[in-house]
């Protein structure tokens, strides 16, 4: 299998230092895990801190797979564990009371708004549900920053790296009680003991159009027990 090829954007300055150093006045900085929950998240990643990395997540797990569907599967539960965490934070740092959404809608809106805006610096462009099922929506990035800085060989055209995204969005929807899978069944998922059979499915498909060669659909496709537990709820 050819490799896939991550490009870094730019390069670290020589005199950045990470939270463990001393600074100038001899005194140590404190770790990133003595900050506030609450400080605000913005720019506190760097770009290519993030693309490296994740260039780092992309040869480790291709090296470890048979084929683009185990791939992208390998892909989608590493983000579905970072979705269930992110869910936690954001909630964490809103304001007042923060109130757990029980509607799909709502769910995929927060997704869309607060989710994506602490994890990318940004909303996600549109959310649009589908015309022809009613169990389908999309959630829609033109700019996608997991693919942003990646090439992919042609033999692999069929592989799609924000499968990660992908899990990150069932993550939360677990984490909003919107599907039923327990806690158990994913950690059975991470060591390959449990199928994976979330309740509901989110893939993702890269359609370009003019001016965005990366926009990215992320099909949301719930299960039928989520779409009856919704009916139960509007009633």
């Amino acid at each position: 299998m050819s490799k896939i090829i991550s490009t870094i954007p730019g390069r670290l300055a020589a005199n950045q230092t990470d939270t463990w150093s001393t600074g100038s006045g001899g005194r140590r900085r404190a770790s990133i895990l003595d900050r506030s929950l609450n400080r605000a998240q913005a720019s506190e990643v760097n770009l290519s801190a993030f693309s490296f990395l994740f260039s780092e997540i992309l040869q480790y797990t291709q090296n470890r797979v048979d084929g683009i569907s185990d791939f992208e599967q390998r892909l989608n539960t590493l983000g579905f564990g970072i979705g269930v965490r992110v869910l936690e934070l954001t909630m964490w740092r809103e304001k007042g009371q923060p109130r757990r959404e029980r509607r799909v809608l709502n769910v995929l809106y927060y997704i869309h708004s607060v989710v994506w805006k602490s994890l990318f610096g940004r909303p996600a462009h549109a959310l649009e549900k589908s015309t022809d099922n009613e169990d389908e929506y999309m959630l829609i990035d033109n700019e996608p920053v997991a693919s942003r800085f990646v090439s992919v060989p042609k033999e692999l055209s069929q592989f799609n790296c924000n499968a990660f995204a992908a899990g990150i969005i069932e993550g939360v929807l677990h984490g909003c009680q919107c599907v039923s899978e327990g806690y158990s069944k994913w950690l059975a998922r991470l060591d390959g003991t449990e199928p994976h059979r979330p309740p509901a499915r989110v893939t993702a498909h890269t359609v370009p159009v003019d001016g965005k060669p990366l926009r990215t659909i992320f099909l949301i496709k719930l299960s039928e027990e989520a779409v009856q537990r919704e009916a139960q709820i509007s009633k």
